[in-house]
């Protein structure tokens, strides 16, 4: 049973003299409506299981097949619609014509705001259904035109190659799990039964490069690395945030197809977790099961090892083996019905199985789509996407009347940069460019010449461009990556590696045109960069006075920069992933060991650590303190600390809560993070941010991948950054304390 309890402030009380006896009528009527509402659910479900279990048992073996594939054929006589369920909506809905789009998944990950990306999970929601209920009164039953997102990917992005680390939330399980069960929660709804839309937690799971081999390659980590890395963002979707969906990946988990996976889909994810919704496979995953990987001789054999080791749907046509699978008794019927259960219920929470809707969300009206409201939320998340890295002398914010503004590079008026992968089509982009012309005073001489080309030199050796961007007040010159440089092996066209980096080097031709630039320049330098992953900043952080990490930032990013640059809003971004000053110092990209990756498990080779970024204020931190210093390893530990902002300008802080455990006795992070909030600072004021660490917090993860609570000393550090050598180097803040477990 759930339920709320707002809190009344002392002057409503006052007011109305409530009595204690008025207030036990109020709470029972509370929990009489909580237990009306949660009995109202019970009864919805119990019924829609019987009408699900009545349509299976008219089904036709052939019929019961055809629905376990992506393109689900209708069945007009027991009014089954057609269905595609392959749908995408990583950062608005995808490939699908108009919508709100939002920065890509790693600069959403950059908010560290949970609350605003629940809000972007309901735009992507209420638009989605929009878009639906248009397309079914028009016939559109085809692709990319139906309710069930694969979305999101909670991968860890463990290796700064991987082309589609973009799409993740970073290289953080904790943050990976919180901004990954806002998404589902917004996208899902708050209905006790139906879904307003169906959430997919992807690519389950140790996914993440190289691209080329991913249909062929086995993974093998050590228990420690799956249960404290490659895992807990999937666990935390499927118990915290009930996702409906699971996608197995490409590749083998200890031999095993991940979409066919036993130990995965049904020991861990359905036994160990209790998972009730469905699980599909990526999509042509079972061909690999023999192609790939070659477990299996034949379609059919592959086909029933997925579907017997607890895989729901096959993305792809494979599955018309199993009536082959059954014939040579591979499977059984009754497999068939247990497979295909899940699969009808999340229909049946759609609304989109039968003729008789009964979803609430079946009126919303295409009016929502891609509306003002939807764009400003965008702005905002593009806003706090972006991530200060550098401010040499306060160079940012600049003045709205500067006198000259050039502004140069590639990206810096291209709409194609803005979007990443897997998107959508905006009505309304806006460009760097635009939002910076949008921003300055009308004496303002800004002007703009592209000055490179994005991938490839040259051509003609005469470029005017470098003389006139010298001869302004102030310089920006937008370079970096695109989607064509990084992403899944057949979209990244630019990529010589399937949509993965060779390393992290931005192209030498965009470096020298910056070199050129700041050749005895007298001016101001800005640098926004671009891309969806890690790259080598050192020379531009030499070169530029100030330094921005832009991502992809969607169709409101042009807007936004401008905001930011001209100091309307304040930088808040912060790094979801640890920037390497280079790869030549990485371990090799297939192997899947922790050691040496991540802010956990890095000492060196850190340009910018994870969760760095600067603001337009001066934020101090100090008196950390634990509330309740007795620990006895069962209650809460409630931990205060002391901000304090010493610059002119409010901002927003990202406050950071750390666990490091350095006398425990085993191998573990150099810390974790365990929390984190978003805090507003006035100038020139103090700030006390509490902190709760649950008991579950403080466990370590054992060789076996067990948890257990070690005795020994414990560090708790309140930081603006991951804890680390660099981060003291670039000033971040923190406060740390002691404290033992005996």
């Amino acid at each position: 049973m759930r339920f709320l309890l707002y809190s009344l402030d002392k002057s409503y009380l006052i007011k109305f003299q409530m009595k204690k006896s008025r207030f036990l009528v109020l709470l029972g009527s509370l929990i009489v409506g909580a237990n009306v509402l949660e009995q109202g659910s019970i009864d919805t479900e119990t019924r829609m299981l019987k009408k699900a279990r009545k349509i299976i048992s008219q089904m036709t073996v052939e019929e019961k097949i055809s629905q376990m594939m992506n393109e689900a054929p209708g069945i007009e006589r027991l009014g089954i619609k057609p269905y595609d369920w392959w749908s995408e909506g990583l950062h608005g809905v995808a490939r699908n014509g108009c919508a709100t789009v939002f920065p890509v998944p790693i600069g959403i990950a950059a908010t560290f705001d949970p609350n605003l990306i629940e809000q972007v999970g309901d735009v992507i929601a209420t638009e989605g259904r929009a878009k639906y209920n248009v397309a079914r009164q028009i016939g559109n039953y085809g692709r990319y035109a139906g309710l069930t997102y694969w979305s999101p990917n909670v991968n860890i992005f463990r290796d700064p190659r991987w082309g589609r680390g973009q799409e993740t939330y970073g290289e953080d399980p904790y943050l990976t799990a919180e901004i990954g069960k806002a998404y589902v929660r917004g996208l899902q709804g708050n209905d006790p039964f139906f879904l307003k839309a169906a959430a997919c937690a992807k690519h389950y799971a140790v996914h993440s490069g190289p691209e080329a081999l991913r249909h062929e390659f086995n993974a093998s980590p050590s228990k420690r690395d799956l249960f404290e890395t490659y895992l807990p963002a999937f666990e935390a979707l499927v118990k915290e945030a009930k996702v409906e969906a699971v996608m197995g990946a490409y590749n083998r988990v200890y031999g095993e197809s991940a979409s066919g996976s036993f130990f995965l889909l049904t020991d861990i994810l359905r036994k160990k977790w209790g998972f009730k919704g469905h699980v599909v496979s990526d999509c042509g995953a079972v061909d690999d099961i023999y192609g790939g990987h070659k477990i299996a001789k034949d379609v059919a054999e592959a086909s029933a090892i997925a579907l017997k080791s607890g895989l729901n749907l096959n993305c792809g046509g494979s599955f018309h083996a199993l009536k082959e699978a059954l014939e040579r008794k591979l499977i059984t019927e009754v497999d068939l019905d247990n497979a295909l259960m899940p699969l009808m219920m999340t229909r049946l929470k759609l609304g989109n199985l039968t003729d008789d809707d009964e979803s609430p969300y079946k009126n919303i009206s295409d009016s929502v789509i891609a509306s003002y409201t939807h764009a400003m939320v965008a702005r905002e998340v593009a806003q706090k996407s972006m991530v200060l890295l550098k401010n040499n002398n306060h160079t940012l914010p600049l003045k709205k009347d500067v006198k000259t503004i050039f502004v140069a590079g590639p990206y810096a008026a291209d709409t194609y940069v803005m979007m990443g992968n897997y998107y959508g089509v905006s009505p309304r982009s806006n460009t760097f460019l635009q939002g910076i012309a949008a921003k300055v005073s009308g004496g303002t001489s800004i002007n703009y010449k592209i000055g490179i080309l994005p991938t490839t030199p040259n051509m003609n050796p005469a470029d005017w461009t470098v003389g006139e961007v010298r001869a302004a007040e102030v310089a920006i010159v937008v370079i970096g990556l695109s989607g064509i440089d990084e992403g899944e092996e057949g979209d990244a066209i630019a990529s010589s590696h399937r949509g993965d980096k060779q390393n992290l080097k931005l192209p030498e031709h965009q470096l020298k045109f910056l070199r050129d630039i700041s050749r005895n320049r007298w001016n101001k330098l800005v640098t926004v960069i671009t891309g969806g992953s890690p790259i080598d900043l050192e020379e531009v952080s030499e070169l530029s006075d100030a330094v921005i990490m832009a991502w992809y930032p969607g169709q409101e990013g042009g807007m936004a920069l401008g905001d930011l640059l001209f100091g309307d809003v304040s930088f808040s971004g912060r790094m979801p992933v640890t920037f390497p000053i280079n790869s030549d110092w990485l371990p090799a990209f297939e192997d899947y060991n922790m050691q040496g990756r991540t802010y956990k498990y890095m000492t060196d080779n850190i340009m910018y650590p994870f969760g760095y970024g600067l603001t337009y204020g001066d934020v101090s931190y100090s008196d950390v303190k634990i509330l309740n210093p007795k620990y006895d390893g069962k209650q809460e530990i409630h931990v205060q600390a002391t901000l304090r902002n010493n610059g002119n300008n409010e901002v927003e802080e990202v406050v950071q809560l750390y666990l490091s455990a350095p006398g425990a006795g085993v191998i573990t992070p150099i810390s974790s993070l365990i929390g984190f909030k978003r805090v507003t600072l006035e100038s020139h004021l103090s700030q006390t941010v509490e902190f709760i660490i649950k008991p579950d917090q403080l466990k370590m993860v054992m060789e076996d991948g067990s948890k257990n609570l070690l005795k020994g000393k414990y560090t708790i550090i309140v930081s603006g950054a991951a804890p680390c050598k660099r981060s003291k180097e670039l000033g971040v803040g923190e406060s740390k304390i002691d404290f033992e477990i005996w």
